[in-house]
């Protein structure tokens, strides 16, 4: 029982670890939402995403989640703006702005962190069951 025990925790802190990547990229794109290029012809931060594997732990026999890729999101036009005086302006004057969607961004943050908080929760029953366990074993 306390092998099963651990490798929860050992899922779990997997758990946390992606989460925790996953609500950093959301910060980073949030940060450089409003980041245009400095010349005409550059782009602007491209929004990033991470996506998730599954990997098996063949030293306890389970499967955890790690971060496979953090990729750039190419399937959103870049935003345009009319601001003439800016140096990244284009010959219009409009400057180019990151595809992100604070909105959608903050609602990804949000799930990340709800995750996070799923898997903190599932460490302490964990700990619960050790502390029981020993418990029972001391008396």
């Amino acid at each position: 029982m306390m092998s099963n025990v651990m490798n929860a925790l050992d899922i779990s802190a997997a758990g946390m670890r992606v989460q925790g990547d996953r609500m950093r990229v959301t910060a980073e794109n949030i940060a450089n939402a409003d980041t245009a290029a400095n010349t005409p012809n550059a782009d602007p931060y491209r929004r990033k995403t991470v996506t998730f594997k599954n990997v098996m732990d063949r030293q306890k026999g389970v499967d955890i989640v790690k971060v496979d890729k953090i990729l750039e999101d190419k399937s959103d036009d870049f935003r345009l703006k009319y601001q003439p005086s800016h140096p990244g302006a284009d010959e219009n004057g409009y400057i180019r702005l990151p595809n992100i969607n604070t909105l959608v961004e903050s609602m990804d943050m949000r799930e990340a962190q709800r995750s996070y908080e799923a898997n903190l929760g599932m460490l302490g029953i964990a700990r619960s069951m050790i502390n029981r366990t020993i418990d029972i074993i001391k008396a």
